[in-house]
């Protein structure tokens, strides 16, 4: 198998290089109207997204049997043609980031002509297809902040743990204390996904810059933690939130008010995230007012449209906020909940919203066109952030 995978890794850099030298001497003409996405290495080369939206892949392979392009989750077969060159048009996707892979000869590897990111728990490939109007997700000529990966130890892992921490434009020459965003990936990521994928830094730049944001910092922490000690480590419970509630509330949130200069009163913390990070949110958020003072709940599973979520009983959840909820309102300045409108979680997430109002509970919603992706997710913190420690 060893042998295998070695061999089809040669392959594959092999067909690149060769892709590459082929480009020196030729200059092929690409489909009109289309573009190289920010995530591909050469951005005069394959995939390229077509007028419509489709995405056209061209991988060299002239050794391989059968080759697909596996794009979120669903798998196009490749046509082969002169000199081994595969090539295929996908249907329209829809704008936004979405991870995709190669499958060789029934092996799934990343695409060397792309970028590669850390999702589906591996390094995946990735394209972007443009979305007009969002001007706000890129870089653009406004005083930009910092992203720093720093490290912390954690008690509950017993190891040096990684964070990823935006600081707004002006903290470095400084002396005020700013509010503090936790916030938190899904299932299958880790810290990084927020700051790259999710580019938080050009949301937060872009808000800050015009107005619309108040200068706050950011903390994206990797919550696959493992307890040492036992004890639960996963799950959508209040019973399975408790390791990683340890982590944030021994660990992550001491550290950070130690090393950055921050405000240190519940009312300038928020915690948000999306899917996994948005139970994570929505227990630790909500059941700790005396740390959070707002909370931001993205595209979770665990009101339904995921196996094993169904029934979800907001009273035994959040004790308090159906039966007191006046004095749950007065804990929260700001309480959002978002998914996308193609999310299989969006019927579900509706019906507990509405469950929520009906009972009085003061909760902002929105949802916004697209699937289980980043470019939901991406809105959900732009329309978040605004919100906030106003």
């Amino acid at each position: 198998m060893k042998s295998t995978k070695m061999m089809l890794a040669v392959l594959m850099t092999a067909m690149w290089c060769g892709d590459l030298a082929a480009q020196n001497f030729r200059r092929e003409v690409m489909p009109e109207g289309s573009y190289s996405p920010v995530t591909n290495i050469n951005r005069g080369s394959y995939p390229r997204v077509l007028k419509d939206g489709s995405v056209m892949f061209r991988v060299n392979a002239p050794q391989a049997q059968n080759v697909q392009i596996d794009l979120c989750g669903t798998k196009y077969d490749m046509t082969k043609g002169e000199g081994g060159a595969w090539t295929l048009t996908t249907k329209t996707q829809v704008p936004g980031f979405h991870y995709y892979s190669l499958v060789v000869d029934g092996v799934s590897v990343a695409d060397p002509a792309s970028q590669t990111f850390f999702g589906c728990s591996r390094w995946s490939s990735a394209i972007e297809i443009k979305e007009e109007g969002m001007a706000d997700f890129e870089v653009q000529d406004v005083p930009h902040g910092e992203v720093r990966t720093v490290y912390y130890y954690s008690k509950v892992d017993e190891s040096w743990r990684p964070l990823m921490v935006y600081t707004p434009a002006g903290y470095n020459e400084g002396k005020k204390d700013y509010p503090v965003v936790y916030i938190q990936h899904g299932g299958g990521e880790d810290h990084r996904g927020w700051m790259e994928q999710g580019r938080t830094a050009q949301i937060m730049d872009n808000l800050i810059a015009q107005g619309k944001a108040v200068p706050m910092i950011v903390v994206s922490s990797n919550s696959n933690v493992q307890n040492r000690n036992g004890g639960f480590g996963g799950g959508y419970s209040w019973q399975g939130m408790q390791t990683f509630r340890s982590e944030m509330i021994d660990n992550i949130i001491p550290f950070v008010e130690k090393t950055y200069r921050v405000k240190k009163d519940r009312k300038n913390r928020a915690m948000c995230g999306l899917s996994m990070g948005g139970g994570q949110s929505f227990y630790i958020g909500l059941r700790d007012p005396e740390v959070f003072a707002n909370v931001g709940v993205f595209s979770t599973g665990m009101f339904g449209g995921i196996q094993g979520a169904s029934n979800f009983d907001l009273e035994k959840e959040v004790p308090g906020m159906l039966t007191d909820t006046k004095t749950f309102n007065k804990q929260f300045d700001v309480f959002f909940v978002s998914c996308g409108e193609q999310d299989p979680r969006i019927s579900y997430t509706r019906d507990i919203v509405k469950k929520m109002r009906d009972g009085g509970v003061e909760v902002k919603f929105n949802s916004y066109p697209g699937d289980h992706e980043w470019q939901v997710w991406r809105k959900s913190l732009h329309e978040f952030a605004q919100y906030l420690f106003k």
